[in-house]
C-alpha cells in the first residue's frame, strides 16, 4: 500500500513529464507580471484622464458658482436698497465685502481671475461709503450699489467672455 501511494505522490508531483517544483520560471512569472501591469494600466489609464477631465469641470463648475454668488448677494443688497430697507442692505452689502476681500487676499487659489481681480479691487475701497450710506438711511445709497453692481458685472462678464473665446 506504500508503494502505490509513493507511485500516486510521485504522479502528483509531476506534470506533463516535469517535476513540478523544476517547472517554476522566473522569467514566465514576469511575463505574466508585465501584462498583468499592461492589462491595468489600460484599463486605468482612460479612467484617470476622464477622472481629471470631470475635476476640471468640477472646479469650473464652482469658480463660476462663487462668482454668481458674489453677484446675487450684490444685486439683493440692490434691491434692498432700492425698497427702503437699509439695515438687511447694509448687511447684505457687508456679507458681499467680506466675500470680495476673502477673494482678492487668497490670490491664484480665488475663484476670480487675476484681470478680474485687479478690476474689481477698487470696489473695495467704496465699502466705508457705503455702508455708512446705508447706516443712514440714505437713498443715494442705492444708487451707488448699482452703481456698484454694474461695475462687478462688467469685470466678470469680460475675463468671462474671454476666456469662452478661447
Amino acid at each position: 500500500m506504500s508503494a502505490i501511494r509513493q507511485g500516486i505522490q510521485d504522479k502528483d508531483r509531476t506534470l506533463m513529464g516535469r517535476d513540478v517544483g523544476a517547472s517554476f520560471s522566473w522569467k514566465r512569472a514576469g511575463t505574466y507580471i508585465a501584462l498583468a501591469l499592461v492589462f491595468f494600466l489600460l484599463g486605468f489609464v482612460p479612467i484617470w484622464l476622464k477622472v481629471r477631465e470631470i475635476s476640471d469641470q468640477r472646479d469650473a463648475a464652482q469658480r463660476e458658482l462663487r462668482l454668481s454668488a458674489m453677484q446675487i448677494t450684490l444685486s439683493s443688497a440692490v434691491i434692498d436698497a432700492r425698497r427702503g430697507e437699509y439695515e438687511p442692505a447694509r448687511q447684505t452689502a457687508s456679507d458681499f465685502f467680506a466675500t470680495l476681500r476673502d477673494q482678492l487676499a487668497i490670490g491664484d487659489e480665488s475663484a476670480l481671475a487675476t484681470v478680474q481681480r485687479d478690476n474689481l479691487r477698487p470696489l473695495l475701497t467704496k465699502r466705508d461709503e457705503i455702508n455708512t450710506l446705508l447706516a443712514r438711511s440714505d437713498p443715494a445709497s442705492a444708487d451707488r450699489l448699482s452703481d456698484m453692481y454694474v461695475m462687478y458685472c462688467q469685470a466678470i462678464s469680460n475675463i468671462q467672455a474671454h476666456d469662452e473665446s478661447r
